[in-house]
């Protein structure tokens, strides 16, 4: 494996036709936006999209959701600790993450785990050559809200009339062509071992961001990468 000799530059534009791109938990579920009123999507959210990305294409993912959990593992602790049972040193604890995880070599990770009856306490952090900037659109975006019913009861009822919380709400952004911008650091590729074909596949996740990746408030091809803009520099 070739680590990466060239930095990347990268820029996504995203076109995003009703649906919700990153719900605000804070504002009622709805989309992000900033106080200028533009679209805005988490970087975070964005990394989890790209972990799933990576793991539909067969790769080690450290920082797994639990519906598409692989390895059996109920925490980070839990497969942080069985997988690397024996270190010599805290370099030899991030080099073993790095080789056994892709998003530990390409985003970074703090593993900060208590010691516990049977494994020993470890704080260990590695950073990453990947950064991700939260994505914005690129002018400001229009929302639409609409009521929804569920047709059962949550809970039952003593006058057997719907329960209060049949009702919901669901919001969409009517359109939005949204920016993610990114870049690959070479200096921090040569600690992590992130290589070559790590960045190859880093391109594809990104081309294909949306597979696999509908729900209620995505709907199959709502959202659509249109243009990946891909530069390798000359030097590091």
């Amino acid at each position: 494996m070739n680590t990466l000799k060239n930095k990347i530059d990268f820029v996504v534009l995203v076109a995003v036709h009703n649906a919700n791109p990153n719900g605000d938990p804070l504002n009622g579920n709805r989309p992000r936006t900033t106080y200028t009123g533009n679209g805005e999507i988490s970087d975070v959210c964005i990394k989890r999209k790209l972990r799933n990305r990576l793991q539909d294409m067969g790769e080690g993912i450290f920082v797994q959701s639990d519906e598409r959990c692989d390895d059996g593992f109920g925490s980070l602790s839990e497969r942080a600790s069985h997988t690397i049972a024996s270190y010599i040193s805290k370099d030899d604890y991030a080099a073993q993450a790095c080789q056994k995880w892709i998003d530990v070599r390409a985003f970074g990770q703090v593993f900060a785990y208590k010691k516990g009856k049977d494994k020993d306490g470890i704080s260990v952090g590695v950073r990453g050559p990947v950064s991700i900037h939260q994505a914005l659109s690129v002018s400001p975006v229009d929302i639409s809200s609409m009521q929804i019913t569920k047709s059962v009861n949550g809970d039952p009822t003593e006058d057997g009339k719907k329960s209060s919380d049949t009702m919901g709400s669901k919001h969409m952004v009517e359109f939005g062509l949204y920016k993610i911008k990114g870049a690959i650091n070479v200096q921090l590729a040569e600690k992590t071992g992130f290589t070559e074909e790590d960045a190859e596949k880093l391109k594809e996740s990104l081309r294909t961001l949306f597979i696999n990746d509908s729900s209620s408030a995505r709907p199959d091809g709502s959202m659509e990468v249109l243009r990946l803009y891909w530069w390798r520099h000359n030097n590091k």
